[in-house]
């Protein structure tokens, strides 16, 4: 914004009015506060902030100054001027979703090995099958995983697996919001070799993207069966060293609960507790298997949780206890896993069988009802990986993540409570719109930001690849 006279709606506004505008996106004129010029404004739209109070402004409209959130509101005194005005047709304006756990590349594994035992899925078919990966697989399976995340109204993502380097580019290059977090593990990787190799490219990573507005770095061991306690702590070092977030998965199955029981005698967490990571930089993903004293050890360090619902229940890794979780006070967000066991990135389909699932499995209608769930994949996820301050709510000042949902759609009419139509009907395909940071990077239904085509023939080289691989 240039520094000079500013025209604004209703007159011209001198420097001190400029800085007020930087904040507020507002201007006074003649003692009457006015909305400026903004680069873009939605209006005609149900809009559910999910701030502290979950606020709903219902014919509200919204403005964008730049990356950030510059009005949210419902005055009709004052008109929406914008460069660019979206008219969202009666629909749901929302925060961006959060999917708190995934492995982006995985797309290209969708339907490759379903119906199986998590070890023998991960030790005999995903396993050998990565280790044949190079580079140029995983950028084409992320930037995959970006078009359908876009597509369904995620807008930050957080992601652990091979080649991290070309999943943060995929993300660059798609406009996404990002952490990324080479997965280590003791053995050989197709990508760094050595777990010491790993340990460098990690921070190599770190230091690379440390001043990107879009993509961060987290510091991600893969789980305590694949870690030796002397790699999770030289993770732990270097995480609490550079200040970023420690993620790992954690008791998601009883196989592992049983070995790591068997080899140090403690649950996984009093295992990390005996080593000295737990602390609120540690995001645990799954959470499955907990007892009492584990619940107790996460809510007394503030460990955050990534819920993982229809992995887990594909899996057969059993029901996370979410309801408790939340009822006590710890911050748990949604994630989908990554596609080899899911089989999508969809958080709305999530958003649906988290509810519907601990509904069932403690025969209780009135768990996990639908603003807390929608909070889940919104602001609590975003909390979870330490970016509340900047996404997961619709307020002013937090940067412009924003999607909106057409529900001009027969399964989402006649519309009664837009957080029940958010949970329980709506779906991925359903969002017309998608904007971070302040771009648009889907407009109706129109990915903006890179060329679908061209991807899905990449997609299908690579594909191709992975049949040999198999056999098939």
């Amino acid at each position: 914004m240039r520094t000079e006279t500013f025209k604004a709606v209703g007159g011209d506004c001198g420097p001190f009015e400029l800085n007020r505008l930087k904040k507020t996106g507002t201007i006074m004129n003649n003692g009457v506060e006015r909305l400026a010029l903004m680069d873009i404004v939605i209006k005609n739209g149900t809009i559910l902030t999910m701030d502290p109070e979950n606020r709903v402004y219902e014919k509200g409209f919204l403005g964008v100054t730049g990356d950030t959130i510059s009005h949210v509101g419902t005055d009709g005194s004052m008109p929406p001027h914008g460069k660019k005005v979206i008219d969202a047709r009666g629909g749901l304006v929302l925060p961006g979703l959060v999917n708190g756990h995934t492995h982006a590349a995985m797309t290209l594994f969708r339907g490759l090995a379903d119906d199986l035992p998590l070890m023998d899925w991960l030790n005999n078919y995903i396993f050998p099958v990565e280790s044949r990966m190079d580079a140029d697989f995983v950028y084409t399976g992320s930037l995959l995983a970006c078009a359908e995340m876009i597509m369904s109204g995620t807008t930050s993502f957080c992601d652990m697996y091979l080649f991290e380097q070309e999943v943060a580019r995929a993300a660059h290059e798609a406009g996404m919001r990002c952490i990324v977090g080479e997965v280590l593990y003791d053995f050989d990787s197709p990508n760094y070799g050595s777990v010491e190799n790993g340990l460098k490219y990690t921070e190599e990573l770190i230091r690379q993207w440390s001043e990107d507005p879009l993509v961060s770095v987290a510091v991600e061991p893969h789980s305590l069966f694949t870690c030796s306690p002397e790699l999770l702590g030289a993770c732990h070092d270097l995480a609490r060293r550079y200040g970023v977030p420690l993620i790992t998965h954690v008791a998601e199955t009883r196989a592992e609960m049983e070995e790591i029981q068997s080899k140090y005698g403690k649950t996984p967490f009093a295992h990390l507790d005996s080593l000295g990571m737990l602390g609120p930089h540690l995001v645990a993903d799954h959470c499955v298997h907990l007892d009492h004293q584990d619940m107790e050890l996460i809510i007394n360090q503030g460990v955050k949780v990534i819920h993982n619902p229809e992995s887990n229940m594909k899996l057969a890794s059993g029901v996370a206890p979410v309801p408790e979780m939340i009822a006590r006070g710890i911050t748990v967000g949604l994630g989908t896993d990554g596609c080899a066991s899911n089989n999508n990135l969809d958080l709305f389909t999530e958003m649906d069988t988290a509810a519907k699932l601990h509904k069932v499995h403690n025969m209780d209608t009135t768990v996990m009802d639908a603003v807390t769930v929608f909070r889940m994949a919104t602001i609590e996820g975003a909390k979870a990986l330490g970016l509340d301050q900047y996404v997961g709510s619709l307020e002013v000042g937090k940067k412009a993540d924003i999607i909106i949902l057409d529900t001009c759609k027969p399964h989402l009419t006649p519309l009664f409570n837009p957080f029940s139509h958010i949970v329980y009907a709506a779906r991925g395909n359903d969002v017309s719109h998608t904007l971070i940071n302040g771009k648009i990077v889907m407009e109706n239904r129109r990915v903006k930001t890179f060329s679908l085509p061209d991807i899905f023939q990449k997609v299908e080289n690579q594909a191709n690849r992975v049949r040999r691989w198999i056999g098939k």
